[in-house]
């Protein structure tokens, strides 16, 4: 599972999908995550960012980013420049001129709004619409829900809790071979688990 902006992991699955009606799902969210600040770089007010996104230039071609906490709305900056360096971006946002104001910003969350995001290939999804499917075996055993996704060096793997016997928690890997079938709709995934998996 790549992945374009953060809570947008994209996942690659066949479109072919199959489902058992429509469900109410989360609502789509406003913003999306593509960096967090984790400190001031030199002494002008530039930002040290963490990207968080698939494509890491997609700074250069923005003229404002939302900022914010996690649990906050997050407010609308003019982005000056940007660069790269050492594996992080950094930005100069209008109003930030000095180290102490950047330092101040560690641990905020740099957002675009869902409509600016990298646009998903066919048969990709975000992260935010895998969280929560209900998630059947092949044989339609229910296992329960996802409710997190872990980014591993291989692939994703999708923390699911639930219904199995014995299992509060179950670690589906993120492959092609295991998630067979996902229908947004439904709110429903399919998966063939590899044996020795449960």
């Amino acid at each position: 599972m790549a992945q374009a902006d953060w809570r947008q992991s994209v996942v690659n699955r066949p479109e072919e999908v199959q489902g058992s009606g429509k469900q109410r799902r989360d609502s789509e969210p406003r913003f999306l995550v593509v960096g967090q600040v984790v400190g001031a770089h030199g002494v002008g007010g530039e930002l040290k960012v963490q990207v968080l996104s698939e494509d890491p230039h997609r700074f250069g071609r923005m003229e404002q980013v939302y900022i914010g906490l996690e649990e906050d709305e997050p407010e609308p900056r003019v982005l000056e420049r940007f660069r790269l360096h050492k594996g992080n971006a950094l930005l100069k946002l209008a109003g930030c001129d000095d180290r102490d104001a950047a330092a101040l910003l560690r641990g905020y969350l740099l957002q675009v709004p869902i409509e600016d995001a990298i646009p998903l290939k066919e048969g990709e999804y975000y992260e935010y619409q895998i969280l929560g499917l209900k998630v059947w075996t092949v044989s339609g055993e229910h296992l329960g829900k996802v409710v997190e996704v872990l980014v591993t060096g291989a692939n994703d793997v999708y923390v699911v809790h639930g219904t199995y016997p014995g299992h509060g928690e179950i670690l589906i890997p993120a492959l092609e071979s295991v998630v067979l079938e996902i229908d947004l709709e439904a709110a429903r995934m399919v998966v063939d688990l590899p044996e020795g998996l449960l």
